[in-house]
């Protein structure tokens, strides 16, 4: 999945479209994005190569959340606002927990949703595939494979 979703994020990128990183603060109410990053990229981490493999750049945006939807309790609606966009992408781990909360508050904010199914999961297949039909049929989201999802330059 990082390997799929890290050629997603440079596509995207060259095509103009910003990266929003949306990771837990592990309940640590004084944290920063660069220490959670550093966290995540340590040796000891066992995401590590994961981490190191979809690590932000200097040019994409974050949000810290405290619970499992990007929307809940963070600035995501303001950021994206700011940006203009009404169309996310969302992607990531665990798609039966953030990503189908995150898509959940997303389409009660009238975002349409592209939730590539390549490029997202959860602890077993069996939750995984639960979260995409959810995402699909109830959310209205499309979870093609990334590689359907073209770009127009911005």
């Amino acid at each position: 999945m990082a390997t799929r979703l890290a050629t997603l994020k440079r596509r995207a990128a060259e095509a103009g479209i910003p990266a929003i990183y949306i990771n837990d603060n592990f309940g640590q109410w004084r944290s920063d994005f660069r220490k959670t990053v550093a966290h995540c990229t340590s040796r000891r981490s066992p995401g590590r190569r994961v981490s190191l493999r979809l690590k932000p750049t200097a040019r994409d945006y974050f949000v810290l959340k405290p619970r499992h939807s990007g929307f809940f309790d963070t600035t995501l609606d303001t950021l994206l606002g700011a940006l203009g966009i009404r169309r996310v992408i969302l992607t990531g781990i665990a798609g039966n927990i953030c990503v189908l909360f995150t898509a959940n508050d997303a389409y009660m904010r009238d975002f349409r949703i592209f939730a590539p199914a390549d490029c997202i999961v959860s602890n077993t297949a069996t939750d995984n595939d639960y979260a995409l039909r959810q995402i699909a049929t109830v959310l209205k989201g499309n979870t093609a494979l990334s590689t359907r999802l073209t770009f127009r330059k911005t």
